[in-house]
C-alpha cells in the first residue's frame, strides 16, 4: 500500500508495436486526464547532436544504454513526490533533443510506457505496478512498420534493416526476459479497454485514487 501523498506509478512494457500506447490512452480515458500524467521512455533518448548524421543513424536505439534512464528515474521520483518536471522533447528524424521541454505536473497516477522499462533495474523498482503487454512478433513488426513510416519519416528498407539488425536481437536479449518481472501480463487479443479494466482493478485494490490530490 502506498503512503498518503505519493502517486501510484505504473510501468507499461512490451515489445515494439505491442500496444503499450493504446493501453496508456485507455487508462487515461478510464481514470480521467485530471488524475493521470504520462511519460514515454522514448522521450528520454540521449541527445546525439554532437555526432554526425551517419553515426546517429547507426546507433542501436533498442539497447538500454541509448536512453537517459537516470533522468527518467529522477523524474518519476519527482512526480511521485508531487513535483513538476520538464520532460525532454526528442526529434526522431534527427536523433536530437529539441531546446526546452514539456512541463508535466504531478497527478495521482503516473503512467510510463516503453519497450525497455522493465529491463532497467533503476526504473523497474520505481513502479508500483509493472505491466507487460505480450504480443506476437509478426503483429508487432507490422505495427512498427506502419508507425515508423507515418510518424517518424522512415523508409520501409530502413525499418526492416533496423528490425533485423537491432530490434529483434535486443528484444530477445532485454525485453522478453523482463516479462517475468511484471505483475500483470496482458494478452494482445484483449482490447485496450479490456486491458485497462484489469489494470484499474489492480490499482484500486492498492490505492484510493479517487480520494487523492497531488500537487506542488
Amino acid at each position: 500500500m502506498q503512503q498518503p501523498g505519493t502517486a501510484f506509478a505504473i510501468g507499461i512494457a512490451g515489445g515494439s508495436g505491442s500496444g503499450k500506447t493504446s493501453l496508456t490512452k485507455a487508462l487515461v480515458a478510464r481514470f480521467g486526464p485530471e488524475r493521470c500524467c504520462v511519460l514515454e521512455h522514448d522521450s528520454y533518448y540521449r541527445d546525439l547532436s554532437h555526432q554526425p548524421p551517419e553515426v546517429r543513424a547507426a546507433t542501436n536505439f533498442d539497447h538500454p544504454d541509448s536512453l537517459d534512464n537516470g533522468l527518467l528515474a529522477e523524474h518519476l521520483r519527482a512526480l511521485s513526490a508531487g513535483r513538476t518536471i520538464e520532460r525532454p522533447i526528442y526529434d526522431f528524424s534527427t536523433h536530437t533533443r529539441r531546446p526546452g521541454g514539456d512541463r508535466v505536473g504531478p497527478r495521482p497516477l503516473v503512467i510510463c510506457e516503453g519497450i525497455l522499462l522493465l529491463s532497467v533495474p533503476e526504473l523497474r523498482t520505481a513502479f508500483d505496478l509493472r505491466v507487460f503487454v505480450d504480443t506476437p512478433a509478426d503483429v508487432r513488426v507490422l505495427r512498427r512498420l506502419q508507425r515508423d513510416i507515418a510518424e517518424r519519416g522512415r523508409t520501409v528498407s530502413s525499418v526492416v534493416h533496423q528490425y533485423l539488425d537491432t530490434v529483434r536481437p535486443m528484444h530477445e536479449t532485454f525485453v522478453e526476459p523482463a516479462k517475468r518481472t511484471a505483475q500483470l501480463v496482458l494478452g494482445w487479443r484483449q482490447s485496450p479497454t479490456e486491458q485497462a479494466a484489469i489494470v484499474e482493478q489492480f490499482v484500486r485494490e492498492h490505492r484510493d485514487v479517487d480520494a487523492l490530490t497531488i500537487g506542488d
